[in-house]
């Protein structure tokens, strides 16, 4: 069953609004702590979720809602919003302007809604499950986007998310073939075309990191998997998102490479 259309426009809004308190903060600068699991925080993580909760509770107070930064909330419709803040603290700590907000919601048949805010740029790239994939920057007229429809993958385009995580095994295999790029809003250059691959290694994605993508990139008409080939949202926390006509070249050219190594003890010896 398609996704109800006014549904996916409360999570633009929502995202929309979103994503400019985070821009805001950015502008501002806020300090940095470390989590338990050595990844950085700011106050604005915590502060962009709770407005995104607080939103989602005015409109739909039912629905559960399970987010990064707090505790989940159970719902009573058989729906749930999964959120993801400040996806690439990293970079918004650094004052690097390269950072998203994620949103997601999930039904009795799965995914329902996906959306993706670039607050720096004012980038949004959003879908429903059976509508569509659309991207829309600022204020001007959403455009339906689709992959490309390169299909050989020697020279291909892929970009790459956290290769500094990478195993040297899994950047040398991929650069044998296809052309690698830094990540620069790589989900929406899959979804429009722009590029042809997307691969995410080394440090494991958490779900709320990639809750939203699979719709975002089927909707536009392209697969998704991990390096496994398995689902993605219960698979090892890689992603490869591709345009679908290269995605089994590129499994078979990553199959059984080791993907990370030991980030945090490179990070410790910076320190």
């Amino acid at each position: 069953m398609d996704a109800d259309d006014g549904l996916l426009r409360a999570a633009v809004e929502i995202t929309r609004v979103a994503g400019g308190l985070a821009a805001r903060r950015f502008l501002e600068g806020v300090p940095v702590g470390t989590k338990a699991d050595g990844t950085e925080v700011t106050p604005a993580d915590v502060e962009v979720e709770e407005l995104i909760r607080s939103l989602i509770a005015a409109r739909f107070p039912g629905d559960g809602v399970a987010g990064e930064e707090l505790a989940d909330t159970p719902g009573t419709t058989g729906r749930r919003w999964v959120i993801d803040p400040i996806d690439g603290t990293s970079a918004f700590a650094h004052r690097i302007p390269m950072f998203s907000v994620l949103l997601a919601v999930e039904d009795t048949d799965g995914s329902a809604v996906g959306v993706r805010s670039y607050p720096m740029s004012r980038d949004l790239i959003y879908a429903g499950r059976g509508l569509g994939c659309w991207h829309q920057v600022s204020d001007g007229p959403p455009q339906r986007i689709t992959v490309s429809s390169t299909r050989h993958l020697r020279g291909a385009w892929a970009e790459m998310v956290n290769p500094a995580t990478w195993s040297e095994e899994l950047l040398v295999a991929l650069h044998r073939e296809v052309l690698l790029l830094p990540d620069v809003k790589g989900m929406l250059g899959v979804a429009c075309g722009r590029i042809d691959a997307l691969v995410i290694a080394g440090l494991p994605m958490g779900y709320e990191d990639i809750a939203a993508v699979p719709l975002l990139i089927s909707e536009a008409g392209g697969r998704v998997s991990d390096l496994d080939g398995n689902d993605v949202l219960s698979g090892n926390g890689t992603v490869l998102a591709s345009n679908g006509h290269i995605h089994d070249a590129l499994l078979d050219l990553v199959r059984d490479v080791p993907t990370g190594r030991d980030y945090q003890s490179l990070i410790q010896a910076r320190r």
